[in-house]
């Protein structure tokens, strides 16, 4: 089958081959109408822009890409006598991992920080500047992800296995598991809370899993959803622990947050509120990012390979780059519970 061109694109959309162009290039300057009907016409025809079908086909642009969702949050940045490589987030250490094994390889790395009104659009303009794409899940809506996989090797990072292609992940059901029981069983705490992320992450769900089998193993009420959600920031985390002292009933004695960033911030409202930390109420988080052991108290979280898992995407991608027909891959990291003061550990 022959490789769709722009001419292909503009003619199933009705409209100019510039009109085309100008949907990749500044989508801002065509309606939305028009632009809709164009980015639906190029995934109907697998057309990548930007010249990506010469670039695709001769494997000659010596660059893998990594695409992720712009997570940004800016209040990690209000932590003093933290220099920059302290400060990296989840995200941050993905990258370097990734970098460093692709530079290996021989490979440059071209990132990509997607924002979701614009995901697709900037998913396309990566593929068409690289060898190899690794996407952190949940990052681009999945009719793009599978237009762009059947021209390019593409590796999934996290989320839900896809037997389509190359998948990564870490054991968040085991880390969860492992850190619920050690407030269950080692301190005591009986009434807990869990705060997750979005609805639509597998991560987060797995994590919530865990939590729900240690309640389950101990004997202890079986909660069948998360006490609250957020959006895995600090203000996700200020936020959550303002709505679980509000309500009626007992307060609970630890609250697990499905990410660092999020802990961060229920430490800092706590704080606020001129609640201790353990004493007064456990906080625990997720990830193990260089911010968990600045803040104070020194936060209890799953430290996760963030490094590594960038690392292995590298891998995956270069030797599927060289054999596309090998079986899809699968790879689980394990994790490791890191145990400090915010749950009773001390330093």
């Amino acid at each position: 089958m022959s490789t769709p061109t722009v001419y292909d694109v503009a003619e199933r959309a009705g409209v100019s081959i510039a009109t085309v162009s100008r949907v990749y290039r500044t989508p801002d300057s065509v309606r939305a109408a028009t632009r809709d009907r164009v980015l639906a016409a190029a995934r109907e025809l697998g057309y990548l822009p930007s010249g990506s079908a010469r670039g695709l086909a001769s494997r000659t642009t010596g660059v893998l890409g990594l695409c992720f969702p712009d997570f940004h949050d800016t209040e990690a940045e209000d932590v003093p006598d933290a220099d920059d490589a302290e400060l990296m987030l989840y995200s941050d250490e993905v990258i370097r991992g990734m970098e460093r094994a692709a530079r290996r390889h021989g490979y440059a790395l071209l990132i990509s920080a997607s924002h979701a009104d614009r995901a697709g659009e900037q998913l396309a303009e990566v593929a068409g500047r690289v060898d190899g794409l690794a996407v952190l899940a949940q990052t681009v809506p999945g009719e793009d992800l599978e237009v762009v996989s059947r021209r390019l090797p593409v590796v999934m990072l996290a989320g839900q296995r896809n037997d389509d292609h190359d998948h990564i992940e870490v054991a968040n059901f085991d880390g969860q598991l492992e850190l619920t029981r050690h407030l269950i069983v080692d301190h005591g705490l009986r009434r807990l809370a869990f705060v997750g992320g979005p609805p639509d992450s597998p991560d987060g769900e797995a994590r919530f899993r865990g939590f729900q089998a240690a309640h389950l193993e101990a004997g202890l009420p079986l909660p069948d959803h998360p006490d609250l959600r957020g959006d895995l920031t600090q203000s996700a985390g200020r936020k959550a622990v303002a709505e679980l002292l509000d309500r009626d009933g007992e307060h609970p004695q630890g609250i697990l947050l499905a990410n660092d960033q999020m802990a961060v911030g229920a430490l800092h409202a706590l704080e606020g509120l001129g609640i201790g930390v353990p004493d007064g109420m456990a906080v625990t988080g997720f990830d193990g990012i260089p911010l968990s052991r600045l803040v104070r108290p020194t936060l209890t979280t799953v430290r996760q390979p963030m490094g590594r898992l960038g690392e292995e995407a590298a891998q995956l991608l270069v030797a599927r780059i060289r054999d596309r027909d090998r079986a899809p891959a699968a790879r689980l990291l394990p994790v490791t519970v890191t145990r400090r003061a915010s749950c009773g550990c001390g330093q």
